[in-house]
Order: C-alpha cells, then sequence, then structure tokens
C-alpha cells in the first residue's frame, strides 16, 4: 500500500540521528520539476539553530513518521542554495496561487499530498479548500481536504529557473487567449508577471491574449513594458485593438510606440486613429479578403483557404469589387461552398449589399446586423469603395454594458475530491 503524508502534517517535524539524537526541525521540502511528471522529492531545508541547510532525500530513513528519523548523525552545516529545477514546496507552493487548468482560474492550495513510489516521494496531489479552525476541540464547519491530482493545475512559482524546467508553457498550452486573459486580470502583479513570461514565448499567442484583455488591464500591463516591446506586442494585434490600445496609452509614450511599429502596421493603425473610436471606422478592421465578379466558386474558395493572415470572423463572407475596390456584392462563405464549383462569383453573390459608412454610429451598426442577422457588415466610403469590415464580435465587445462583462462567470461543475486527469487526453492536450 502506498505511503501517503500531507506537508501539514510534516512541516516542524524534529529530525533525528541514526542514535535518536536531535538535529533539527523540518522547514521545507525540495522537489524537482519533471514536465508532466509528478514532482520528486529531492531533498529537505532542516532548521538546524537559526540556519536553514539542506539535506539530501537520500539521508532520510524514515520520512512519514512522527519524528523523521535519518540514516546518519552527520548534517552538512552549508547554508541551503536553491539550485536549477528545485521548488520549495512550503515557500512557493503552500498558501499561493496556482492555475486550474480546467476551470481556467486561479486558486489557492491550502495544502499538498506526498506519496511513496517506486522511483521516490512524489508531490501527488493538490487540496485547494481552505482548512477550518477547530473551536472547543469540535470542527467548525466542514474541513475535510479536497484532494485533487498535481496535474490538474500550473504552480505560479516566480523562479525563472524552474519555469525553464517546466517548459515555455507547460499546462498553460491547454488554454485559450481569452482564459489567459482572465487569468491575468484576476492575477497580482507577480502572478501575471510569470504568465506574461510564459505567454511571452509565443508572440502570436501573446498578441491574442492582450486583445482579450479588458482596456484598464491592457493598459496597465503594457505600461510595464518599453515604447519597443509595447511596439513587437502591438504589431502583431489586429491594427482596430492595436489603435484602441494605443489611444489608451499615457500621451507621452504614444508617438514614440507609434514611431516602433512596423511601417504596414503604423499605417493601418494611423488610418484608424483618424476615426472616431465609437463609429464604424474606428471599429472596422482594414484586412479584408476580396474578389472580382468573373472569379469562380473554386478560385474563390482557394484564396480563403490561403488568407491564412485574416481575422476569421472577416472570413465568412467574401467582398465582390468591381475596379479593385468598389463593392458590387457579398457572398456568404455557406453560399460559396453550396454552389456549382464552376460558377462566377456574381451569380452567387448578394447585389446592394447591407452596408455602412465610416461615421456610422456603432449601435446602429449593431442594429443593422441584428435585423439582416449579419456576421460582418462591410464599410464603405460615399463612392461605394470599401475600406473596411465590422465583424459580430467588435460589435459585441462594443455594445455589451461594461458591468455585463465583468460579472461572475457561470460556475463549473464540481471535481470529484480523487479527481485525476484522463491520461489519454492530456498526451495530446499537453503536448506543445
Amino acid at each position: 500500500m502506498d505511503r501517503v503524508v500531507s506537508l501539514s502534517q510534516l512541516l516542524r517535524r524534529p529530525l533525528v540521528g541514526r542514535a535518536g539524537t536531535a538535529v533539527g526541525r523540518l522547514s521545507d521540502v525540495i522537489v524537482r520539476l519533471r514536465g508532466r511528471d509528478y514532482p520528486l522529492v529531492a531533498g529537505l531545508v532542516v532548521q538546524v539553530g537559526k540556519r536553514g541547510v539542506f539535506l539530501p532525500i537520500e539521508q532520510v530513513a524514515a520520512f512519514d513518521g512522527e519524528q523523521i528519523r535519518l540514516t546518519s548523525e552527520v548534517v552538512d552545516l552549508r547554508p541551503f542554495e536553491r539550485r536549477e529545477g528545485e521548488v520549495l514546496l512550503r515557500a512557493d507552493v503552500l498558501g499561493h496561487r496556482v492555475i486550474d487548468v480546467a476551470d481556467a482560474e486561479l486558486v489557492r492550495a491550502h495544502d499538498l499530498e506526498l506519496r511513496q513510489r517506486p522511483d521516490g516521494w512524489v508531490v501527488d496531489r493538490l487540496d485547494t479548500h481552505p482548512h477550518r479552525p477547530r473551536l472547543f476541540g469540535f470542527l467548525a464547519g466542514e474541513s475535510e481536504p479536497h484532494w485533487r491530482d498535481w496535474k490538474a493545475f500550473e504552480p505560479l512559482i516566480g523562479h525563472a529557473q524552474s519555469a525553464r524546467v517546466r517548459g515555455p508553457f507547460g499546462r498553460l498550452a491547454r488554454l485559450k487567449p481569452a482564459d489567459l486573459a482572465d487569468l491575468l486580470e484576476d492575477a497580482n502583479r507577480t502572478e501575471s508577471h510569470e504568465i506574461l513570461q510564459t505567454v511571452h514565448a509565443d508572440p502570436e499567442l501573446e498578441a491574442d491574449v492582450f486583445e482579450e484583455l479588458e482596456p484598464d488591464s491592457q493598459t496597465r500591463l503594457l505600461a510595464e513594458k518599453s515604447d519597443r516591446e509595447i511596439a513587437e506586442v502591438l504589431g502583431r494585434m489586429r491594427a482596430d485593438d492595436a489603435a484602441d490600445a494605443i489611444n489608451d496609452l499615457p500621451q507621452n509614450r504614444r508617438q514614440p510606440v507609434l514611431d516602433a511599429l512596423p511601417a504596414g502596421q503604423r499605417t493601418k493603425v494611423l488610418t484608424l486613429m483618424g476615426f472616431n473610436p465609437s463609429s464604424a471606422g474606428g471599429l472596422m478592421a482594414l484586412d479584408i479578403l476580396t474578389a472580382p465578379p468573373d472569379a469562380t466558386v473554386t478560385e474563390v474558395l482557394g484564396l480563403v483557404r490561403a488568407a491564412r493572415t485574416l481575422q476569421p470572423e472577416a472570413l465568412t463572407s467574401v467582398h465582390v469589387v468591381r475596379d479593385g475596390t468598389r463593392l458590387i456584392g457579398t457572398a456568404t462563405l455557406v453560399a460559396l461552398v453550396q454552389a456549382d464549383p464552376g460558377a462566377r462569383l456574381e451569380q452567387v453573390m448578394v447585389t446592394e449589399p447591407v452596408r455602412v459608412l465610416p461615421d456610422t454610429d456603432v449601435e446602429d451598426v449593431a442594429l443593422l446586423m441584428t435585423d439582416y442577422n449579419l456576421l460582418t457588415v462591410p464599410v464603405v466610403d460615399h463612392q461605394d469603395q470599401i475600406l473596411g469590415v465590422i465583424t459580430v464580435d467588435d460589435i459585441l465587445e462594443t455594445v455589451i454594458p461594461e458591468d455585463w462583462r465583468r460579472r461572475e462567470p457561470a460556475p463549473h461543475p464540481t471535481h470529484g475530491a480523487d479527481e485525476a486527469p484522463n491520461e489519454a487526453m492530456n498526451a495530446t492536450d499537453l503536448d506543445g
């Protein structure tokens, strides 16, 4: 039968030598991270007088008794120094918040369970339920631990060398940009710094995460970067989101960030900044898919297939233009897929499509899209020259009241006390 002990039970236990001589008290447990495997106990931090010293796990004869028995009386009294990949369970994890990957939320680690396995003692499970104190010898309400598998969480250790051992993403690779943005908005400064360090390893993901942030959180986190670092993030964001982000920066930082943007992105951003942010022009995306009316359905679907840099939401319709930019119709992706592959676009398109001018108020745009059940609406000038496109997700972000967006999310299903992740699913989800 496996031997199990909780960290809270171990802490402050006395250590005794082989002959029963008192050596000191347990101050912390050191584990080594092993990627997707359970962390392995490598040693102990022992308080000997006023000094914290390292004791390798090989010197421990019995780890889970009322006293921790050692194999000898000799202890190296050199001060403990953390090495790469080492995590201190008490200092780094116990009482700190970790990321519940399934629920994409920050929860506090109230206890950890250590289990002896053939390869040694490992951190096996984690308790996220607060422990209630006893009153006059009785429990003040339920205090049973709620153990869940360690692999269901991603720790925020705040130790750069340990983060390198976990890999660039760890279990955060399973989360979507919106989930990561929610975590950043709930995180304190130290926690957000570590999450941002993780997503920074993938510049495209970092840009997607910043696009999902609420404006105040976005501005706060961008303010901690240099002008060039801000420009690197905004250079990968959609131009409309980048323009909004620059408008929210302090006045003295806007021009330096603009100057540091790539030339193409800077041109798009300056164009959008020329419109009122609450108008169709201020909300539109400039990257759109257009095709001439005599293109075949097969050719147009090929254009859709190749448009990997365009916002996916903007690809629900193809805009039919004459003379390069004059809008004469639209064709939905569904209509194209269902049409004869050899048909010409002008045979499939909707003529006189719903469109708006750049100074149209966003609420009027929202009403039009609702009335006509549109996922996108093109923005044109007075000569019907197409300027950009507005997608339904951009409209929703603009018109949904602020207090609705900040409300508490719907509760997730309760996890079982002995939950263990599906290993087959983890093998797929955690790769990368």
